[in-house]
This record gives structure tokens, sequence and C-alpha cells, in this order.
């Protein structure tokens, strides 16, 4: 398989690890002219993205063009709260209330003329997903009636929505090719995106006109592969999938069940409790001689279920067409480590840097790692266990493949960072009618 972007905030540990294996992305940026001031056909767009551990806000200037202007000292205004919507399932209204700070501060970043024009969009991803349907329904209703009767911004009838894995993946495929220039080219100019969430996996990169034609057909109530786009001009057609429960966070929780009554080999010695992840406890007990890479890697992979019947001939992992690979899938670029907005790695060398974390204990953590979360030290063996087994088995990359890594992408004389709700964003304004022949989506 060709490179990928990766986008992930999961690939916390090599910079830590391993900086030496570092060096800058050599990423070439179009060359655009960002504004300090607001010019008369300036817009502005507000996104909520729910994700599984949090909430966050971005607000978005663009000029007359589409292209982002700044807010402030920064291209866009972006703020996050914990918990994230789904922790408040039995409490919808809390649910709604919980974003009433981020609102506004929103509100306090878009000018007051501006904003009944201003479109406003929530976007839940995996952690509402994985709700009952009618729980995470009532959360979305008690946040639309929130919003527009609290709220002066311009929220539509479909505003407030479970994202699908299609809409997510196509959402960020678009923001990182906007933010490296590569909209209005063949799509062989485009790169392609894996994002690693919490709780599920998207990935999306531009295919040829014949391989879309023919992809497979789905069953009913599936997200098709295919999802056409037509943005500055050019017709795409874009493979999407989303990998729900292989996230980060859910990851663990798979790895947990295959181990379900006794300890597992992936956790680090001397720890012995529970995980919790959607609401469900998961017993999470180191075995007595600490974790094990060969023995996790094999639970890993088990989880992973990369040995899953496939009818296609190009697959990744539990039984999904790959898209078929292909110049639109050619660069590999992720987002990680805050401090280095580009690096550079391989896939094996996630592998070094598991065989260190999997040979440590539980106290060890705080010392070597000390940037990890508490809730996630016991963890740090299975992460990077499962972040080399996704590339190089889930994947099919090749174990010294370069890798560009990244929190944000450098756009001008600041950082963004590349994530579905820019997409949503361009695609909120793409509606207005003076944007109605820049893009769209289909």
């Amino acid at each position: 398989m060709d490179s990928l972007i990766f986008t992930t905030l999961l690939l916390f540990l090599m910079p830590t690890i391993y900086s030496s294996i570092y060096s800058e992305s050599k990423i070439m940026l179009t060359q655009r002219k960002i504004f300090t001031k607001v010019e008369p056909l300036t817009s502005y767009a507000v996104i909520f993205d729910a994700g599984s551990t949090g909430s966050r806000v971005h607000v978005f200037h663009f000029d007359q063009n589409l292209d982002l202007l700044h807010i402030g000292q920064d291209v866009e205004f972006y703020d996050k709260i914990k918990p994230g919507l789904s922790a408040y399932a039995n409490d919808p209204k809390e649910a709604a209330e919980s974003l009433i700070p981020l609102l506004e501060e929103a509100e306090s970043v878009v000018p007051q003329d501006l904003q009944p024009n201003t479109p406003i969009r929530l976007g839940a991803t995996a952690g509402l997903r994985l709700l009952d349907e009618d729980a995470a329904e009532k959360i979305l209703q008690e946040v639309r009636e929130l919003l527009k009767n609290r709220s002066t911004l311009n929220l539509q009838p479909d505003g407030v929505g479970i994202l699908d894995g299609t809409q997510e993946g196509s959402y960020l495929w678009v923001a990182v090719n906007y933010l490296l220039g590569k909209l209005g080219y063949s799509f062989s100019k485009t790169v392609g995106v894996v994002d690693l969430g919490g709780g599920s996996i998207q990935m999306a990169y531009a295919v040829s006109r014949n391989t879309a034609k023919n992809a497979p057909k789905v069953s009913d109530g599936e997200d098709p592969y295919i999802k056409k786009l037509v943005l500055n001009g050019k017709n795409y057609d874009l493979y999407v999938h989303s990998y729900l429960r292989y996230g980060k966070e859910a990851f663990r929780a798979e790895v947990l069940k295959v181990t379900i009554g006794s300890t597992n080999p992936c956790i680090l010695r001397g720890f012995e409790g529970t995980y919790t992840y959607g609401g469900v406890d998961y017993e999470a007990s180191a075995s007595p001689a600490g974790s094990n890479l060969k023995e996790c890697r094999e639970i890993v992979l088990k989880a992973l279920n990369v040995n899953a019947s496939c009818p296609y001939k190009n697959c990744t992992f539990n039984g999904i067409w790959s898209g078929g690979g292909g110049s639109g899938q050619k660069n590999l670029v992720g987002f990680a480590d805050i401090n280095k907005p580009n690096s550079i790695v391989n896939p094996v060398d996630y592998e070094i840097a598991a065989k260190q974390a999997c040979n440590i204990t539980l106290e060890d953590v705080k010392s070597i790692y000390p940037d990890i979360w508490e809730s996630d030290r016991p963890y740090v063996c299975l992460d990077l266990v499962y972040q080399n087994a996704l590339l190089i088995d889930g994947f099919g990359l090749d174990p010294l493949e370069e890798i560009t890594v990244a929190k944000e992408i450098g756009y001008q004389d600041a950082l963004v960072e590349g994530a579905w709700p820019l997409g949503s964003a361009i695609e909120a304004i793409s509606s207005l009618p003076k944007f109605e022949n820049l893009m769209y989506f289909i």
C-alpha cells in the first residue's frame, strides 16, 4: 500500500522516546495572502466537534475567495472542554448546557452584525455513535434547542447531528488538502489521510474515476466507499471508510475483551484495576511477569481481525476494501506531538519504542514519559504495539516507509489543525450564494 496522511493524537510517545528519528517535513505550501482586518465580504463559520473525550469549538474566518483570515493572532479560534456529550447519557439537558461556555466564547469572536449569516454546526463523532440511538438523539435534540433559543448564529435544520464515517473522513480530507493548497489539482496530486481518533479511524484518499466506478457495493444502511466532491472546479472521487471501535480508547477495550477473566500481557506490571469505555468497565490487570511485546502483539492482531475473510482483491483488516491504493494515496503525514509540528518516522520505529515501553513497570512511566496522562500510563505498551500493527499489518505499509507525523499544518505564518471541522466549515460556507460556484459536496 502506498503512503497516506496519518492524522492522530495517539502517536504521543515517539518524540519522547526517539527524538532523533524526527526531521523537519518539507511540505510546500500554497502562497495565500492572509489579512489581519475584517474585509467587507468576509464570512465566519462556527463548528462544534462533539468527540468521545470532550467537546471543542472552532471558529473560522474566510475572505471572498474562501481563503482563511486571521482571528486575532491565529488563523482559527479554538477551545475545548471535558468530558464529552456522551458522558451525560442520563441527563441530555446537562449535556447540552455543557456547551454554553464554548458557545459564548464563539459568539464573542464573530462580529455581531455578521452573526445572523454565520453558520453554526455541531458534529458528533464516535462517542455518540456508540451510545444507544435513543439516548444519543435526546442529547442532540437538547443541543438543537439550546442553539436555537440561546444563539443568534445561523443554525440550519441539519446543523446538529452524528457524523457518519463518510462525512468525517471526507471533511478531514478536504481540510488537509485545502491547507496544503492541493484542491483544484488532479487527484494524483492530492494527499490521503488516516485519522486515528478516540473511538474510530477514518481513512480517505482520492481515486481514479475507473476505481470509483468499480468500487464494491455495500449493503443497505452502510456508508458507501466512494463519495463525490467538486472542489475548486475539479471533480473528485473520494474513497472513504470509518473503522468504528478501532480508535485509541475504543481499541483498548477490544484488546481487553480478548483476555476477559485473565491477566493481559499488554498492561504494564503493577496495574490491577478496570478500564472504562462507553460506560462499560473492562478488567485490566497485568500479568505477574508484566507486559510482553510478543504476546501483546498476538492479542492486538486478534483484536484487529487481520485474518478476516475479504471478498475483494485489496483489503486492510476486518474484511474491509482498501480502495486499491494508487497515486491519490501516496503521501503520509500525521498529527501528533505539539512541540514538533512536522516530523518523519517509519512504522518500525513504533516497534522499537514498544520494546522499551513493554519492558518497564507502571512505577517507571511517570519519570520516563512525564507528558502522559495518569489514566493512559498502564497502556503505553499496548498503544505502541497497536500503532505498529495497525500501520504494518492493518494498512500494509512497509516497515521502513517514511510517514510524516504532525499535530498541525503550517499555513503561512500560522499553524492550523488539519481536522474535520475545517472541512465542515468549508462546506457550510460553500452553501452561501457568494461561494456556491467554488466548492460543493455531493
